[in-house]
């Protein structure tokens, strides 16, 4: 069987029908797509502890998912969706990754390191901890707040930006024009200020 010889939606009736075969088939189609998308993803991984394989994995992950939920009534190409699904899943991994929360693993040091960069980290600069929640909880409501009144597409901007992509980088993920992206951060500047 050659994935050549069946259009998508031939192998997703297939799939239904618990054919594994022709899932098989489906997810050898889109292992190309899948590969491109994480290569144009992988520059934006720097220092964060993705390579292209955990990439390419959660782009399986959203083609799965893609597969699961098509729907043909839609009016929308299962190419179209699929993409979709798989864009925004390694998206939201690389996202994920860049946030502070995962800033301790991405640039921890090795204890063999010399004495200096050891004392450095085990040094007690911190502020109160009653300060850090009280104030992690104010930015959080506030995002809340702010995600509210944004578009779909602003908010894909916005969580980008917050986890601190520029944004060529980000017309660069959402494979959008620089100043369509520049735009929606005018946009989202005005939305805050109100």
């Amino acid at each position: 069987m050659d994935y050549k010889d069946f259009n998508d939606y031939e192998l997703i009736n297939y799939i239904a029908e618990g054919n594994e075969e022709a899932n098989n088939i489906l997810i050898k189609k889109y292992e190309p797509l899948i590969t491109s998308i994480a290569s144009k993803m992988l520059p934006l991984c720097k220092n964060n502890g993705l390579d292209i394989n955990d990439l390419i994995q959660e782009g399986m992950i959203g083609l799965n998912h893609a597969i699961d939920r098509y729907q043909e009534q839609e009016d929308t190409l299962f190419y179209t969706y699929a993409k979709k699904c798989i864009e925004r899943k390694i998206i939201s991994v690389v996202v994920s990754s860049r946030r502070n929360k995962n800033k301790i693993l991405n640039e921890s040091i090795s204890y063999d390191d010399d004495e200096i960069a050891l004392n450095k980290v085990l040094k007690d600069s911190s502020p109160n901890p009653e300060e850090i929640i009280l104030d992690r909880e104010n930015e959080e409501d506030f995002i809340l707040e702010v995600k509210d009144k944004l578009t779909d597409f602003e908010n894909q901007v916005f969580e980008l930006l917050l986890s601190g992509f520029k944004y060529r980088e980000i017309a660069r993920i959402l494979d959008k024009e620089d100043k369509s992206i520049d735009n929606a951060i005018q946009r989202i500047r005005n939305k805050l200020r109100k």
